[in-house]
Formats: structure tokens, sequence, C-alpha cells
């Protein structure tokens, strides 16, 4: 609200309910916006915020109570219900909307709101505001400029409170058991989607109820595919296995990645390819700290990388001209990470005037390196070929560097080995 102008007023409509085909729908899940601002999780709302208005800043437009609609979908919170839970000032049925939003609008300088994200929603705020310029006899005042909402409240969901980190951690912990328990059960001669199955099941028993994404869970050849998901081929002794999954608890995303190998042990050559991308994490890792730049973390995994792959014999040179001419991107073709927050690739500018933004302390990003050897790379040694690894972990910036919030996931060769042999770690 303290960023909002005087004599404005911000408007955020809640998610859609989507069809997924007749008569029935995709799961609900309520816009990040909305979520963050109001904590209230059903759709058909509208959230309006009027700094100054004297009968309360903070209103919400939703759904009334109805026993035959609840007794087929369940429970609806109402507006009355609404201020009380919620913290809203002042609360109107969303039929009532057209009547009453125009109101609000009148006379104010400035309309915040994310044009372009909801269509529908945008031609019914340009037509509340066409409506007030057309009565000009009434001498109504239309705004006289739109902001794009977005530039303010995303910087705001940049920056974690305690308690959102809190949550956070706790998703971390989540998907952290459901990583580990990948390792100990996973066999030779098993589906991707059934390692998949594992993955739900722990989240589901520990009440995250979705994935945060499209879990990829790539064996062998498929780890090289970046955004692998049909999960549908059979797990291969011999073959590693690329899992990227992370737990939604409380709408708040984790990404994690892990590459073990499917009968337990890493080969000589997997073993070799796994260390260099793991030297290139924990870099990538120490650069994350107040005063370094966003580029900083992707620049010592690139180095590390490239580095390592000369190491291996996979590229021949100088490191630092190599890394200049981008010689790496034969195996490595993307950044080491990206926010994190309530979307898994979330909200905040990377850059600021065209300058690499500083890190700062309550901001969450991923760290993510990894190299990708395809079988078609004919020029590659075999022992190599087929090999995909990529380790990604969660990390906080703090006031003095850095929290790996999803550390309790072994990602050293000796720690997954130990746990797939059953050794307490």
């Amino acid at each position: 609200m303290a960023l909002l102008e005087p004599g404005s007023i911000a408007i955020l409509p809640s998610a859609q309910v989507m069809d997924r085909n007749n008569d029935v729908t995709f799961p609900f899940r309520q816009d990040s916006d909305f979520i963050y601002l109001t904590g209230f999780m059903e759709p058909e709302s509208v959230f309006v915020l009027v700094p100054g208005r004297e009968h309360g800043e903070a209103i919400l437009f939703c759904r009334e109570r109805d026993p035959d609609q609840e007794r087929w979908h369940g429970k609806i919170t109402g507006p009355e219900r609404a201020m009380q839970l919620y913290g809203i000032d002042d609360a109107f049925p969303i039929s009532d909307i057209d009547d009453i939003l125009p109101g609000l609008i009148e006379g104010k300088n400035k309309l915040y709101y994310a044009m372009g994200a909801n269509p529908e929603f945008d031609a019914r705020v340009i037509g509340w505001v066409k409506g007030i310029s057309g009565n000009k006899q009434s001498g109504t005042r239309p705004p006289g400029e739109f902001v794009q909402l977005g530039q303010y409240l995303h910087e705001l969901r940049l920056f974690k409170s305690a308690q959102e980190i809190e949550v956070m951690k706790h998703g971390a912990e989540i998907t952290g058991r459901a990583h580990r328990r990948l390792m100990t059960s996973v066999t030779p001669g098993m589906q991707e989607y059934q390692l998949e199955a594992e993955f739900q099941h722990e989240l589901t028993m520990s009440g995250a109820r979705s994935q945060a994404y499209p879990a990829i869970v790539g064996g062998g050849e498929n780890a090289c595919i970046l955004h692998y998901i049909s999960n549908d081929e059979t797990l291969r002794a011999g073959d590693l296995v690329l899992v990227d999954a992370g737990a939604e608890y409380e709408y708040y995303a984790s990404d994690v990645t892990r590459t073990f190998p499917v009968s337990g042990k890493f080969t000589k050559a997997q073993k070799a390819v796994y260390n260099v991308v793991l030297n290139a994490q924990l870099a990538a890792i120490e650069a994350v700290k107040p005063g370094n730049h966003w580029n900083q973390p992707h620049e010592a995994a690139v180095h590390e990388l490239t580095r390592g792959l000369v190491e291996l014999g996979l590229l021949e040179g100088d490191v630092d001209e190599l890394v200049a001419c981008e010689a790496y991107r034969k195996f490595y073709m993307h950044r080491t990470g990206h926010w994190l927050g309530l979307d898994v690739h979330d909200v905040g500018e990377y850059r600021i005037d065209d300058t690499w933004r500083v890190f700062e302390p309550g901001m969450v990003t991923t760290i993510e390196p990894g190299l990708y050897i395809s079988e078609e790379l004919e020029d590659v040694p075999s022992k190599y070929r087929g090999i995909g690894i990529r380790i990604e972990d969660d990390v906080l910036v703090t006031a003095t560097g850095n929290e790996v919030i999803t550390a309790g996931i072994p990602k050293t060769v000796e720690e997954i080995e130990a746990l797939m042999a059953g050794e307490s770690l």
C-alpha cells in the first residue's frame, strides 16, 4: 500500500477455474500475486487496494455463501467471513462488482493493474474505464494513467520474510525426504514413472499435495533432454537417473535435482563427470552472497565446468579462452539458477538498468549446473556418451553469506552410494 501513490487504485483478479475436458476442471491453483497479498484461495474473486479510502483501503469481491453450491463443491467463505478471517477492511459479493468497482475507479489518477495477464478481465477493466469516460454529463473522470502492478508487487515478492523462509524450509525438508526415498527405492527394471510415483507419495504423505512443477525423471540418455517429462521408459542397470522434482508446500516451491546410479554405484566415467558438476555447483554456491551480483554464480560454474571438461579431454585449450568463446555450450546450454518462491521460476528482475542485480538478504535462488553429453556427440569418447548430470539446490541469501536450505539431501558420490547401500548418514 505504501508504494501506491495517493489518489490511486490497484486491482488484482484471482486465478480462473480452467476446463480440463468435458465437465472436468484442472485442480484450482490460486494466482501467486493474489495469494501473496490476500491468503484467499477461492476463484471468482477480485482484490482492490484504495489508499486513503475512508471506509477501508483493502477490499475483496468474492462469492456469496450458497448452500446448493457448497453441497457439491465445498464451503464458500463469503464476504462477511472474508473480513473476519483475512483482515479485509470491506468485502462485497462478486456479483455486485460492476455496480461498485467503477465508482472506486472514478476520479483516481492512476490505476495499478497487471494488463495482459488475464485478457478476459482486461476487457472488463477497459469497459469500466470507458464507461467512466463516456459519462461526460456527470463530470466523472477516469484514471489518467495505467501502471503495471507487477513492477511493485514482484519486487516485494523477491525478498522473503521470516515466515516465508520457514515455509520454504519446511517444503525443502519434504522434498529432501522424497529424494532420499528415491535413492533407496530405485532398482533396475523400474519404470521412470514408478520412481515419480514414489516421489509424489512422499510429498502427499507429508502434506504437500502437489509438485511445484512436472517432475523430470530421466534415465540414461533421457537425462540429456533438459525438460524431459515423459517419464515412461525403463531404468537400466549401469545408467544414471536424473530426477528434477520439488514439493509445493503452502504455495511455495522447492526445486531440487539429484543424479544417481540406478544400480547404486557410479562407474569411473560417471563419477568423473559427476564430480566436475559438483565442483561447479559448490563454486557457484560460494558466489551467492550479499555484494556479489546475480551472474557471478553462473560465471563460477562455467569456469569450473570448462576446467573439468578440459581435464576430461572433452575440450582442448586455455580455460579462459574456452569460456570466452563459450565452447562449454556444447555440453552446458542453460543458466545456473533462477529466483524461487511462490513460483518455481519466481518473479523479480535479474538486471537493474542493464546491470546485473546484486544479491541481498532474503532472496532465494536455485543453483543448478549440469553437463549433458548426448549419444549423438560422435567426437566424444564412448565411455562418456549418454551421461547427463545436473545437481540443483535452493539457496537463501543471508546477511553473512548464504544458507543451502536443501543441504540435507545427499549429493557427493560417497554420500549417495552410502545411502543407496543402506548405510546411515
